[in-house]
């Protein structure tokens, strides 16, 4: 079913990961996917599996229609310059997902904060938070031209719960903030703005440290309760579809629960439950 046939949308950090499944779910469901990222053929970030041309060549598999921009996002020329080529190109943006993401740069330890090292701070808020916001900045007015639009953040929230990594949970937090700013703001242009927070995902980065691959995670104990990243993917296309998606505006919505107010699953038959951090011992 093509239930956003006609329709425009965006994705950012779309090379691999979560980016990824949402740009092909957006593009099954008859979208024009335009992906963004910085890893292309022959230059792919740390030599890390997955390229937009690969997304792009997913999104048409599926009879999808895509178009593949390498963008660095924390280059703010380059997102302006990203806005008025879809502007060029279609007129109208009626979905950004905003997924740039610095922070897989950097591994995230379990340590306090002030053992951690303030690089982080660089890859998650200036490639991370600033990159997302830069994104906005520049996609907003498009939207507001046409008086509609959604606009989802990926993130990461469990009632509030402590992530256990400083500089993380600060950045998902300023994304929850971001959202529901804007929300208020945007609200009387018609335009939805929310987060969205999948859980553990078996991503390109998740499967290789596993030395695993989609056809044999089911092996790996450690990961029997994940989650695909087209799971994420089929959440966004069902807030996408919904007409009344502004009532959604301005909260973070985990997968988990989405899947069941809208009964979509997962790839494999799933409906994964929502992913919900460990109580520390004793608690």
């Amino acid at each position: 079913m093509r239930s956003l046939e006609g329709k425009i949308a965006l994705v950012t950090g779309a090379s691999r990961g979560a980016g990824r499944g949402i740009a092909v779910e957006l593009g099954k469901a008859g979208a024009t996917v335009y992906v963004t990222g910085r890893s292309v053929q022959g230059r792919s970030t740390k030599d890390w599996p997955g390229t937009l041309d690969e997304t792009l060549s997913q999104i048409e598999s599926c009879g999808g229609t895509g178009v593949a921009i390498r963008c660095d996002h924390t280059r703010d020329e380059e997102v302006e310059a990203l806005m008025a080529r879809i502007h060029d190109e279609q007129g109208r943006l009626d979905i950004l997902v905003n997924n740039i993401w610095g922070g897989n740069e950097l591994p995230i330890e379990n340590e306090p904060f002030w053992a951690l090292s303030l690089d982080h701070w660089e890859n998650m808020f200036t490639a991370g938070v600033r990159a997302q916001l830069v994104t906005n900045r520049f996609a907003i007015p498009l939207m507001r031209e046409q008086k509609s639009g959604v606009i989802l953040h990926t993130t990461f929230w469990d009632d509030n719960k402590y992530t256990g990594h400083f500089y993380y949970d600060l950045a998902k937090n300023a994304l929850n903030r971001m959202a529901y700013g804007l929300s208020i703001e945007l609200k009387k242009d018609g335009i939805a703005v929310l987060a969205v927070s999948p859980g553990w995902m078996r991503t390109e980065l998740v499967l290789q440290h596993f030395d695993t691959d989609e056809n044999h995670w089911r092996e790996v104990e450690a990961l029997k309760q994940t989650e695909s990243p087209h799971y994420v993917g089929r959440a966004v296309c069902a807030l996408a579809t919904d007409p009344d998606v502004i009532r959604r505006s301005g909260r973070v919505w985990p997968v988990g629960q989405l899947a069941k107010d809208y009964g979509f699953t997962d790839i494999d038959g799933r409906q994964v439950p929502v992913f919900r951090i460990p109580d520390p011992e004793g608690d």
